[in-house]
């Protein structure tokens, strides 16, 4: 991942979450098509590097949370990745951790404002 360094430690904690979040709203994803999405909704901010995205792809495979399909384009295969209904469980859960980590970061940032 290519991000201020504070930054980056706070989106690599978030891989697999930010992962299972876009193959849950984009059906079905390639490596390459996840990096650009990444890139595009954080407007370049997060720029994932293959280094950080396939070790977290086939660790969400081996857990169960995605399955592979190999499509043939223009004479080459293409790994697709999807999420398995096991994936959108662990989706949900991890989505619904994060809200609650955000919301109660929020809380003590606040606290902090008003003690100044």
């Amino acid at each position: 991942m290519k991000t201020p360094s504070n930054t980056q430690k706070l989106y690599k904690g978030n891989l697999q979450t930010i992962i299972l979040e876009l193959l849950h709203n984009n059906d079905r994803m390639y490596g390459y098509e996840i990096t650009q999405k990444v890139k595009e909704l954080t407007q370049n901010e997060l720029q994932i590097t293959e280094g950080a995205l396939y070790p977290a792809l086939h660790k969400l495979e081996a857990d169960g949370y995605v399955e592979t399909e190999l499509i043939k384009i223009s004479n080459r295969q293409r790994k697709y990745y999807k999420l398995t209904e096991n994936g959108l469980a662990e989706k949900e859960s991890r989505i619904e951790e994060l809200k609650r980590f955000i919301a109660n970061m929020q809380n003590l940032i606040n606290l902090e404002l008003k003690l100044s």
